[in-house]
């Protein structure tokens, strides 16, 4: 796991908590990429990011096998771009998912915290990478225009991070 400092975690949790959904991507045993749709549930102070899951999913089996998993998340309207790699785990912790439960997950779990195959997926952050502009699309078109024009690479076209490499 990578050491995080306390600002870059919060960095990387004000990026992402707006973002409703992630993509989760795993390597099946084919050794094929595929990802998923999902809602990120918390951004824990140790470096780990918290999803609810059906332990019936196919991909959730895969991760004893082949653990490391990237998570991306993008708000276009906002010019933002966050990837998140890690090692995912599948658990089972009541305590956990009494903390994180929201009304809305009902809709995927019926039977709410008692769903038998309600299950949660804990990822130990190794490193996150973002790319936010922070302008308007238009400032960012009028850079990339000029860049095109003068052949020279836009000199700000925003903040890019690494974390934890």
């Amino acid at each position: 796991m990578a050491l995080f400092t306390r600002e870059e975690l919060a960095d990387l949790r004000d990026k992402i908590k707006d973002v409703k959904f992630g993509m989760f991507t795993v390597r099946e045993a084919t050794g094929q990429l595929t990802s998923r749709p999902m809602t990120s549930q918390q951004l824990d102070d140790e470096g780990n990011l918290w999803f609810f899951v059906s332990d019936q999913e196919a991909f959730t089996h895969e991760l004893a096998r082949e653990p490391s998993v990237n998570v991306s998340y993008a708000d276009v309207d906002d010019h933002l771009y966050v990837s998140v790699a890690g090692r995912a785990a599948l658990l089972r912790d009541r305590a956990k998912a009494e903390e994180l439960w929201k009304p809305a997950v009902k809709t995927w779990f019926p039977q709410g915290l008692d769903d038998p195959h309600l299950a949660l997926l804990k990822v130990s952050i190794d490193g996150a990478e973002y790319w936010d502009t922070g302008n308007s699309k238009m400032v960012s078109l009028f850079a990339m225009a000029k860049a095109a024009i003068t052949g020279k690479r836009p000199e700000h076209v925003g903040e890019h991070k690494t974390l934890g490499h």
